[in-house]
């Protein structure tokens, strides 16, 4: 197949990004950052989190970061959507108060994971976002879902492709407009990430799918492009690579926005994103919280 002409990109350094950060980020920094990051071109920002400040402290602010996005945007019809992860009533009540227009639920692809990450199975998971899915449409909000460990788990090792595409289905049948796939541990390969392309894609449409991968193992970039030939074109990404991988410590996590745009950009590929807007975006960030640059081309471009 031939690659796409357009690739719309997903920002998720806000929220993914940051989530895991220990030391507290202030709120005037997240602003900054979505700020920036608009001024760049992005144009889908995933912005906060509505979960418990217990078990994320760093997304302890999702309503201060929400409020003042609705208080800036209020009345205009933005080209920009900002999202935010709602797991459950809870949260989503809590974003329709801050006038979110768009969230996300998470799924798995493995057992393991989603009872050590959520404490349920997938099946549980599933029925527990029933609820929150049929909130969201009662308001008239958007719902993306996601798939975690498409490719591969910690704890169950590899994960087959049908297993991952009845997940996206469950999803999709569900009500969410588009299935993010995530190759949360980064341990993917393009040709197995082409294969479970193709099985989820026999369930949801292809141009329904986005994918989400990290770097980990340094093969985030060659899956997207192994993806992008699948008829992929919406890539999740983060500026500057923000988001370490918990599962293996001092590895990358989320591949950076600055490394596929530049390569998208090489491949002729539209994003409507300004390159060196979004590079000194990655370096404001990661010099603000104190992190390295994981951006290659971020980090080549402030040699």
């Amino acid at each position: 197949m031939a690659l796409p002409n357009k690739v719309r990109l997903v920002e998720v350094g806000p929220r993914d990004g940051l989530q895991n950060e220990a030391g507290v980020i202030s709120t005037e920094v997240k602003l900054e950052l979505i700020k920036r990051l608009e001024d760049a071109g992005v144009n889908y920002i995933e912005a906060a989190s509505f979960v418990s400040p217990k078990w994320v402290p760093q997304m302890g602010d999702a309503k201060e970061i929400m409020q003042a996005i609705k208080a800036k945007t209020d009345g205009q019809e933005g080209s920009v959507t900002y999202a935010a992860l709602t797991p459950n009533v809870k949260g989503l009540e809590s974003a329709i108060a801050c006038g979110v227009k768009e969230v996300a639920v998470f799924g798995a692809a493995s057992e393991a994971f989603s009872q050590k990450n959520i404490n349920c199975s997938i099946e549980e998971s599933l029925e527990r976002f029933k609820p929150v899915m049929e909130m969201a449409k009662a308001n008239g909000i958007r719902v993306r879902g996601y798939v975690s460990c498409v490719l591969g788990c910690p704890y169950d090792g590899e994960i087959a492709p049908e297993k991952v595409a009845e997940v996206a289905k469950a999803l999709y049948d569900m009500g969410c407009y588009e299935i993010s796939l995530g190759d949360t541990v980064g341990v993917g390969t393009p040709q197995k990430a082409k294969e479970m392309v193709r099985a989820v894609s026999q369930f949801v449409p292809v141009e329904k799918l986005a994918a989400h991968f990290h770097d980990t193992y340094g093969q985030a970039l060659a899956n997207i492009y192994a993806v992008l030939e699948e008829g992929i074109s919406v890539v999740d990404s983060s500026v500057g690579g923000l988001g370490g991988c918990p599962y293996a410590k001092g590895a990358a996590g989320n591949v950076a926005s600055e490394d596929v745009v530049y390569m998208l950009q090489g491949l002729g590929i539209e994003t409507g994103i300004d390159l060196n807007k979004l590079i000194s975006t990655g370096q404001y960030i990661t010099s603000s919280i104190d992190r390295p640059n994981r951006s290659k081309v971020g980090l080549a471009h402030s040699a």
